[in-house]
């Protein structure tokens, strides 16, 4: 049985940082491509980031890209999302995802296997 485990989730200042982990289990991940996802309250979920499996290639929204950082330990299963500058926008829960193959990984639909979140929220 997959199981993907979201952490690190939690309260924290404008302009401070979190680092979010996604455990991966139940299977082997070779050629997996892992992604985060967020969803405010009231909104659709949306692409945040995403990495290959090689880690060679990352792909970021707009409105994170130069303050988050995907990275991943292949050897743990593990995805990390490293957030930094941290805005009040930023409020929402966190999902991680895989999928396998690299195509598609802004699109949530294309993706095998969720984790159930992590809460970020972000005081101004």
């Amino acid at each position: 049985q997959v199981q993907l485990v979201e952490s690190g989730g939690k309260l924290v200042q404008a302009g401070g940082s979190l680092r979010l982990s996604c455990v991966a289990s139940g299977r082997t991940f070779s050629g997996y491509s892992m992604g985060w996802f967020r969803q405010a309250p009231g909104k659709e979920r949306e692409f945040v980031t995403a990495i290959t499996w090689s880690g060679r290639s990352t792909y970021y929204a707009d409105s994170v890209k130069s303050r988050f950082t995907i990275s991943r330990d292949n050897d743990r299963n593990t995805s990390y999302l490293q957030m930094n500058s941290l805005k009040p926008e930023d409020t929402a829960v966190y999902y991680c995802a895989v999928k396998l193959g690299i195509g598609g990984l802004e699109y949530q639909h294309a993706y095998e296997y969720w984790g159930q979140g992590t809460q970020v929220t972000v005081s101004s």
